[in-house]
């Protein structure tokens, strides 16, 4: 049978990428504001197989956890009478960084957002036990949309902001995960697909350097960049996430090539579409 899929998040930029994936692939989906999703009667509900929330609020992000914030919490709530099941993005953050965390890896959180996430994941179990499928998302990187009302900064929007000053950040040995927009909307189709349940690291499962990565992403860009060092408060944290599960589960490709191809291809429409 084939899948019915709500998206949550009109103004996310990866709501809008999963429902643009989606659709080329031929997937029954729509995409709601999470006031809209509220008004929808159960009947409407019913209609669907899964979920996907990519909506949140400032005081979600940035205050300690209320439950009046937690829009995950509210529409798990919501859906609790239907077979419909909810896909929650959650965030590596909930890890302490180190290489190699596995799903099991101890849990340190170190700001409200990760700590509101984390206490999230939990009250998303109890809620809906089995009819949960909860996401430890890596960095995403993908062209991000004109939004005046982005709540915070990704990897992709600091570089950006930084090489329109014309500057490059000397990162060294710093690395981290990343994966590609496009194998991150295949990734949850996949486990859509297979109807899975439970915990997934979300990731490439492989160190990316900074200066690596910022190299592809700069490939198309005729300008010259001042190299400056790195200040006291840039977060210099690395990790890398165990994505075992997830690829033995889904088995498809996922590879360092792939993340390259797609990082330079980004680039070309940041330097050259723009132009």
């Amino acid at each position: 049978m084939k899948k019915k899929i709500i998206v949550v998040g009109k103004r996310s930029f990866i709501g809008l990428n999963i429902y643009k994936y989606f659709k080329k692939n031929k997937i029954k989906v729509v995409i709601l504001s999470y006031k809209s999703f509220l008004k929808k009667n159960i009947f409407f509900i019913k209609k669907f197989n899964y979920l996907i929330n990519c909506s949140t609020n400032f005081n979600y992000i940035n205050n300690a956890y209320q439950k009046n914030n937690d829009q995950d919490l509210i529409i798990a709530k919501k859906i609790f009478n239907t077979d419909c099941k909810l896909v929650f993005l959650g965030t590596r953050k909930i890890y302490q960084s180190k290489y190699n965390i596995k799903e099991n890896g101890k849990k340190r959180p170190k700001c409200n957002y990760s700590r509101n996430k984390l206490i999230t994941e939990k009250s998303l179990n109890k809620v809906l036990k089995n009819k949960v499928l909860i996401l430890r998302i890596s960095n995403v990187i993908g062209l991000p949309k004109k939004n005046k009302e982005r709540l915070h900064d990704t990897f992709i929007n600091i570089f950006l902001k930084n090489v329109k000053k014309g500057i490059i950040f000397e990162n060294k040995n710093i690395y981290k995960d990343f994966l590609s927009i496009e194998k991150f909307c295949e990734i949850i189709l996949k486990l859509i697909e297979l109807n899975c349940n439970g915990v997934y690291n979300i990731s490439l499962g492989k160190k990316i350097y900074l200066n690596q990565i910022i190299k592809w992403l700069n490939n198309y860009n005729d300008n010259q960049n001042k190299l400056m060092k790195l200040n006291n408060n840039f977060i210099t944290d690395s990790f890398t996430l165990n994505n075992k599960k997830l690829m033995n589960k889904i088995k498809i490709t996922n590879n360092l090539k792939e993340l390259k191809e797609s990082c330079i291809q980004l680039s070309k429409k940041i330097f050259i579409n723009e132009k």
